[in-house]
């Protein structure tokens, strides 16, 4: 190896261990109690032990460091489970392991993650961000259900988008968050979620069709 590309090297890899710390700060700082308010480059940087430039080079802007936590957060739970969950064989398997990968997301880091949302809501950027993973999960979801549509037969045709809409909004931080309370434990919400989204999947459309047809008609 030539010297100039091993300074190279050594220069990228100085940049992404400096990304990581940076990135640690910043979720150290959003976790404690005041993070929320506190929230600056400039507390970013001292949490971090940096300096406020260095915090800007990395990310560009406030909104850029908090789309790179976001994807941090994700990417830790992420790689390759939501693929494993996606490869198995057994479609309804396959959601049940997909409900497992974001419960596990969402409480991992639920005060940061209910901070960058409600950011989010202040930032177009970073709720960009946020809804580009949003579509992600969305469009995961509409791949197993229509697995589970061909090897089980539900949800039919006239229900898929309603039982889609349902499994999305149960899988979604919103609705774990409300579910956990203060108090409750990951575990006990993800079954929770599994028997509704099951129900959305398997029992919603055909229990609606058969009320239909026990529905007296008027006279």
């Amino acid at each position: 190896m030539s010297p100039r590309r091993y300074r190279m090297g050594q220069r990228k890899a100085a940049a992404e261990r400096t990304r990581a710390q940076v990135l640690t700060g910043t979720l150290e700082l959003l976790s404690t109690p005041r993070g929320f308010s506190e929230f600056s480059i400039d507390a970013v940087a001292r949490k971090s032990g940096v300096a406020r430039m260095t915090v800007y080079y990395q990310f560009g802007s406030k909104a850029g460091l908090l789309e790179a936590l976001y994807e941090h957060l994700v990417a830790r739970h992420d790689t390759g489970q939501l693929a494993d969950a996606l490869r198995n064989p057994d479609s309804l398997a396959a959601l049940l392991e997909f409900i497992d990968v974001f419960i596990r997301l969402w409480s991992s880091d639920r005060v940061v993650i209910r901070r960058v949302h409600a950011l989010a809501a202040l930032d177009p950027a970073l709720a960009q961000s946020v809804q580009t993973h949003h579509a992600r999960r969305r469009h995961e979801l509409e791949v197993i259900l229509k697995r589970v549509r061909g090897q089980y037969g539900h949800p039919g045709f006239s229900k898929f988008s309603e039982a889609l809409e349902i499994v999305y909004m149960l899988t979604s931080f919103e609705t774990f968050d409300h579910l956990a309370g203060a108090t409750r434990r990951p575990n006990d919400v993800g079954d929770a979620v599994k028997r509704l989204a099951l129900a959305a999947v398997v029992l919603h459309g055909a229990e609606l069709e058969s009320g239909k047809s026990r529905t007296p008609k008027a006279s």
